[in-house]
């Protein structure tokens, strides 16, 4: 198959593109390298089957000419980070939302399957543990900007599953939970290859808060290869997936982990949120996927070891490839 990759040069687009040109796809890489990098495409670039075109996801025109040419979509580009959301949160909703809504409405022209790239933030402020994908959602206040991605991504779930009832698109939101692994950049708060870098030069790993926030981190490796599952799963399509792993790890225990695994002498740092930003962050306590539903789909779930994701971040780095 041919397959259009929105953010194809962003961290997961990237390895998504990988996984599919090694098993004999073709792939369009759209991307406009506000976030992704050409470098992250090094080695796709060196493949007959990949295309890269530069462009912004909302562009109509640019969208529904790449998607004619290809047989499935992959909607992976977004505005992505909660410091870049609170930074910049327009033109952060604009890409989220219009962007999405420009790939829904190519999928539904030119009768094309799209998987469209969600993410647990829109549990927001859930109690329930675990998060299941027919949960009732309980998000922050308008005023606080830091909910805005997460609001931009629910409504890009109703819109594909609405475009799915009402004209039969075949649609798919992968509701993603923490991704992490090499290519991921540290430049808008994410939390794994932040600590690598800071431990690498031993310089103190902060942690925001009292570090007693609990996540689940899912090895990109694991994620693509859910992903390129579910694509294969007549059981997933028209439906909403959390897809990443159910082991959970508390920042502060993140931290002391990687500190060891990089046999670095930095001091663990806990900081208040106020010296990010002058908004409130609102930082949920936990997020745990319910997992049953993808099992149901594709069977057993690849789960990466949180040891062996930390040590492929710290190989990638050490390697100088990634820096910032």
């Amino acid at each position: 198959m041919k397959f259009l990759i929105t953010g194809g040069a962003g961290f997961i687009g990237s390895h998504l593109a990988d996984a599919l040109l090694a098993r004999g796809d073709a792939v369009v890489a759209l991307d406009d390298l506000s976030t992704g990098s050409t470098e992250n495409i090094e080695r796709a670039r060196g493949h007959a089957s990949f295309e890269f075109c530069e462009g912004c996801v909302t562009d109509g025109a640019l969208v529904g000419r790449l998607a004619s040419e290809c047989d499935a979509i992959l909607h992976m580009a977004a505005a992505v980070g909660v410091r870049r959301v609170i930074a910049a949160t327009s033109a952060s909703m604009d890409v989220n939302l219009r962007g999405t809504q420009t790939v829904l409405q190519t999928a539904d022209r030119l009768a094309k399957p799209v998987v469209l790239a969600s993410s647990s933030e829109v549990y927001g402020k859930g109690h329930r543990i675990p998060f299941a994908e027919d949960d009732d959602v309980l998000l922050g206040a308008t005023c606080s900007p830091r909910w805005s991605y997460a609001g931009a991504k629910a409504v890009g779930e109703w819109l594909a599953l609405s475009l799915a009832r009402e004209h039969g698109v075949r649609v798919l939101c992968m509701r993603l939970f923490n991704t992490v692994g090499p290519r991921q950049t540290g430049r808008y708060g994410m939390v794994l290859p932040t600590f690598v870098r800071q431990a690498i030069r031993d310089e103190p790993l902060t942690v925001y808060g009292d570090g007693a926030q609990a996540r689940c981190f899912g090895h990109v490796r694991d994620v693509v290869a859910c992903a390129l599952r579910l694509f294969e799963s007549d059981k997933a399509w028209g439906t909403v997936v959390n897809v990443g792993s159910d082991l959970e790890i508390t920042i502060d225990a993140l931290a002391r982990l990687v500190r060891e695994r990089c046999a670095s002498s930095s001091e663990i740092e806990h900081v208040d949120y106020a010296s990010v930003s002058e908004i409130s962050i609102d930082e949920p306590l936990r997020r745990v996927p319910d997992l049953s539903r993808l099992r149901a789909c594709i069977g057993d779930v690849p789960t990466t070891p949180i040891e062996h994701i930390v040590d492929d971040v710290i190989a990638r780095v050490r390697t100088g490839v990634e820096t910032a």
